[in-house]
């Protein structure tokens, strides 16, 4: 790399609010512009399909268990992601499978393994399914967690684990073929129908114990199905097609990321609020992210696709 490339490279990982990627991304034309957030979108699903395949090691190639696993890492907010990961090797499919037929055994296995059972008393509900956790922990020699492991603070109500974790135990009783539905969903009426599963009534007036309200049902809702459709519909139909040479599942998953809305963060705001046009859908906002989180965020501005092209214009200046 000649020196003043060096220098351009310095400059751009000196600059922290990223102005000249914005404004090259901003005044690129449209077809160039798509060029370049293609081949970043096709990057973030490689990337997520390394951490498929990553769980699927751990699982010793199942891939019903790799299924599981990754519909609970998608299932909280970032900060509670090992919690729910552990939480899913803890508790393993083919138990749940057992106990399928009888939902509040799936719930009772999976709240009182998450520890936050603990962190309430005096109430009926619970301490129903804390008998019954102790029979099927003796049953199956499951062990808690701490309690401490969940970040509990600054959640919204609706994404409380409690809340997310009764939700999980619901969607996974339903069927023994989720994982079969999952790769043939089409478009985000069907990842609706498939995980907009709804909590038990009890769920209706609490969203955490000790703390009843007016009624509402506590389903999964549209926001949240499209952040499963892109992290976990579209993600493992691209890794499964990979690894089954099935072309046509990858074009299910990236048809399927068009269809999706496109996510609406504070990654995506900064772009927006520099300039770069919004994206129109869930395949151009995840090629935006993957080069906030994955570029920017660690300076790889020479591996970079937008860095590699505003290098570019030093040998062909516009």
């Amino acid at each position: 790399m000649s020196e003043q490339e060096n220098r351009i490279i310095e400059q751009l990982q000196q600059d922290s609010t990223r102005e000249a990627c914005a404004n090259y991304l901003a005044g690129a034309d449209p077809l160039h512009r798509h060029e370049i957030l293609t081949t970043l979108a096709f990057d973030r699903l490689r990337y997520k399909m390394g951490l498929v395949n990553e769980l699927r090691e751990s699982c010793s190639g199942d891939w019903n268990q790799t299924f599981y696993q990754l519909y609970f890492r998608t299932l909280g907010d970032s900060t509670n992601q090992k919690a729910y990961l552990t939480l899913a090797q803890r508790v393993p499919y083919k138990i749940v499978l057992r106990e399928r037929t009888t939902p509040h055994a799936v719930e009772a296995m999976l709240l009182g393994v998450s520890g936050l059972l603990t962190l309430y008393e005096h109430d009926t509900y619970l301490l129903d399914l804390l008998r019954l956790f102790e029979h099927l922990a003796a049953k199956y020699t499951l062990e808690p967690m701490e309690a401490a492991a969940w970040n509990l603070t600054d959640i919204r109500p609706a994404n409380h684990p409690l809340l997310r974790i009764v939700q999980a135990a619901r969607f996974f009783a339903q069927d023994e073929f989720v994982m079969n539905r999952t790769m043939e969903c089409r478009n985000i009426d069907e990842i609706q129908q498939l995980f907009c599963v709804e909590a038990p009534d009890y769920w209706n007036t609490h969203y955490t114990p000790n703390a009843e309200h007016e009624w509402h049902p506590k389903r999964i809702g549209k926001f949240k199905a499209d952040i499963i459709g892109i992290n976990l519909v579209a993600v493992l139909q691209f890794a499964y097609g990979s690894y089954t040479g099935n072309e046509q599942l990858h074009e299910n998953a990236l048809r399927l990321l068009e269809l999706i809305r496109p996510e609406n963060n504070r990654y995506i705001r900064t772009w927006c609020d520099a300039g770069v046009p919004a994206p129109a859908n869930a395949f151009e906002s995840q090629a935006l992210l993957q080069l906030a989180k994955v570029y920017c965020s660690d300076n790889r501005c020479a591996a970079c696709p937008v860095g590699r092209r505003i290098l570019d214009k030093v040998h062909r200046p516009v």
